[in-house]
């Protein structure tokens, strides 16, 4: 067994000295309250289990509730359980169904919703030391906190749902930073990739003093050469802030100038718009409005939020090295937005555009009004019992131990910023999709069974650079954590190695307790059910975003199409809300007649659809049809979607059964 070192923290205490030093004993310890750590507290709590969250910040949900406001969907079927409830938290806050843009309060009121409503405990500004095992097994965990009291956690399983991967590192599991090349997996699209993606135009200048080498480089350019397309290396896509701003003036906290302001340091920006001259703040930055005038603000184009280059030893840093990155970013994002709006290389009309938004005062009350979660878009990568890669995404391969889904496309910002043929370019962005939702094995989520036999991975799970590209969204995340935990809980009760947990009993217990404080599961039927849904007339392929992989749609050919879909026999009485999934495109029909039956009687309902409005990311949403209490009867239950007198295409997708009390909770 490999010896680890203790650290003994001191302190005085009445003139004596003293050993600040605890031991606690639970079932299951979570590291990294991110939205993943806390879906998982709240579930293995909600089972029975004991549980302690532990996270080196202060404030729960990572991203989530750290500014990521416009989620990263990809497809919606993806989202279940707990994550789906969490959206649906979300949407009562904005008297919506489920609501996927948010301000970042409003998701951590739910985060802290979750920890008040289960016996989970936490554990905040507490970060790892070290880890002590015998042979496979982790029998105790050590943290630290600012002041030097340690805290040893002995558990029977543990989950790493940091966005670092720091407990799977400790605990001698095996990982990847960086891009793999493409020979190491077959793989196409990882490794370097000189692309055309957020770019800078040709004919930037990269040096101090134009067209002379020897002036040396402007800052943010790295000495040295591009490899070989597809070439494997250590660096890491691109972290960035997204940015909470306001343009509700008694909201408003003026952006001012930052510590170490550096105007040179956006020479390039300047650059890039003598070709591009600017038409608006959209130019520079993705400018995503949220509720209640506030902003989720991303990268865009080839100078903008994105600091590349700057984290590549992140993953591996110490804490204090870790803290220096991290000011770093906030040093140089605050600068961009104090420079876009005072600099005189900006025109006046972006300056003063720039000018009508500031910090809000209502959120991140206790950081100066400034997110504390850095996107840590990529670190660690476990190498487990199975690596996901661009063949699961593009389903050349697909497993059969699913615990979750993942729809997003293969995306990676870029890495890396360097000359190319005396021109400053950007490399590493790669946004490559159009393929259906894939299924995440549970193997992707636990380490080599001779490494690690209690560690579960939800986060930084083993997967490629460029599948894990398309995988880590934090809806995803919510959803693996949650199997996470219950597969912790299977193994507490079993006494086994979290290898020896089967993705069918995970299943089982997710689809018996889907939102894990035994709520009654809702009833979701897919056009793809053959069982359970019958089509008349013609139907094609849906050609939109729909839920799930695929959808049908009709124009009519002359008759009345019609889509039935018929209730489970299992089902019971009981008061329901009805919803219609609307795969919206351009020929849709402003609207379709939906035949409810509950088992005693019918009712027509029209769906108005020309001024449905779209919240999310994906051009769909479900729509709702209206309250039903569903009956026993002689005849089953049904719902028939009807095309008779629409004008445009009627999409047959899928229906969805909410438990009335259920949209109280």
């Amino acid at each position: 067994m490999k010896t680890y070192l203790f650290l003994c923290y001191t302190f005085f205490c009445l003139n004596s000295l003293v050993f600040a030093q605890k031991t606690t004993h639970v079932d299951i310890c979570i590291y990294g309250a991110t939205s993943a750590g806390v879906v998982a507290a709240y579930t293995a709590s909600k089972a029975g289990k004991s549980v302690l969250l532990v996270d080196p910040g202060a404030r729960l949900g990572g991203l989530s509730s750290g500014g990521l406001g416009m989620t990263d969907i990809g497809n919606k079927f993806v989202v279940r359980g707990v994550a789906l409830d969490f959206y649906r938290k979300i949407g009562k806050h904005y008297n919506s169904f489920e609501q996927w843009i948010f301000e970042p309060k409003v998701a951590e009121q739910v985060f802290l919703g979750y920890m008040k409503t289960c016996d989970a405990m936490s554990l905040l500004k507490n970060r790892l030391i070290d880890v002590e095992k015998e042979g496979p097994t982790i029998r105790r965990a050590n943290f630290t906190n600012d002041a030097g009291t340690i805290t040893s956690v002995e558990a029977t399983v543990f989950l790493d749902c940091t966005y670092e991967g720091d407990l799977l590192a400790a605990a001698g599991a095996s990982y990847h930073v960086g891009r793999e090349a493409n020979s190491v997996y077959g793989e196409t699209i990882n490794g370097v990739q000189l692309l055309d993606g957020h770019q800078f135009p040709d004919g930037i200048d990269p040096y101090v003093e134009k067209g002379n080498p020897n002036s040396g480089l402007l800052w943010g350019i790295r000495a040295g050469q591009v490899e070989p397309q597809g070439t494997g290396d250590a660096k890491v896509q691109a972290y960035n802030y997204r940015i909470t701003l306001t343009n509700v003036p008694e909201n408003r906290v003026p952006i001012t100038e930052p510590d170490n302001y550096d105007p040179t340091r956006y020479e390039l920006l300047k650059r890039q718009k003598e070709v591009q001259p600017w038409k608006g703040l959209n130019d520079v930055f993705i400018w995503s409005l949220m509720p209640n005038g506030k902003t989720d603000i991303n990268n865009r184009n080839g100078f903008s939020t994105d600091m590349i280059g700057m984290n590549w030893d992140y993953p591996e840093a110490n804490h204090e090295r870790r803290k220096e990155i991290i000011k770093a970013h906030e040093e140089y994002t605050k600068g961009l937005l104090y420079f876009v709006g005072h600099d005189p290389a900006v025109p006046a009309f972006i300056r003063e555009q720039m000018l009508e938004w500031g910090y809000p005062k209502d959120e991140y009350t206790d950081n100066n009004h400034w997110s504390p979660q850095l996107y840590i878009r990529e670190a660690r990568r476990l190498v487990g019992e199975l690596v996901m890669t661009q063949h699961h995404c593009q389903g050349r391969e697909v497993v059969t131990d699913e615990v979750g889904y993942a729809a997003y496309t293969m995306d990676s910002h870029n890495c890396d910023r360097v000359v190319v043929n005396g021109m400053v370019k950007n490399e590493g962005n790669v946004e490559v999709g159009g393929f259906p939702p894939f299924p995440i094995s549970y193997r992707a989520i636990v380490p080599k069974r001779e490494e690690v036999s209690n560690l579960i991975v939800p986060v930084c799970l083993s997967a490629s650079h460029i599948a894990f590209g398309s995988i880590r969204m934090e809806p995803v995340f919510m959803v693996l954590g949650q199997s996470g935990a219950v597969a912790a809980c299977l193994a507490v009760d079993k006494q086994v190695a979290v290898q020896d947990i089967h993705a069918d009993d995970i299943r089982a217990t997710l689809a018996q307790n889907p939102k894990a404080d035994n709520r009654p599961a809702d009833i979701l039927i897919h056009v793809s059910q053959k069982d359970q849904v019958s089509l008349d007339g013609t139907w094609t392929k849906g050609t939109g975003k729909g839920y799930g992989m695929s959808y049908m749609e009709t124009a009519g050919d002359g008759t009345a199409a019609k889509a039935v879909f018929h209730l489970p026999s299992t089902t019971g009485a009981g008061r329901y809300m009805l919803y219609s999934y609307f795969p919206k495109t351009k020929d849709s029909a402003d609207g379709y007649t939906v035949h409810v039956f509950n088992g005693k009687e019918k009712k027509q309902v029209y769906l108005d659809l020309a001024n449905v409005e779209i919240k999310g990311q994906t051009s769909s949403t479900w729509v709702p049809v209206g309250e039903f209490t569903l009956a026993e009867g002689k005849t089953k239950p049904y719902v028939e979607i009807n095309q008779a007198e629409a004008k445009g295409t009627v999409a047959a997708n899928a229906i969805l059964l909410v438990p009335v009390d259920d949209q109280k909770h």
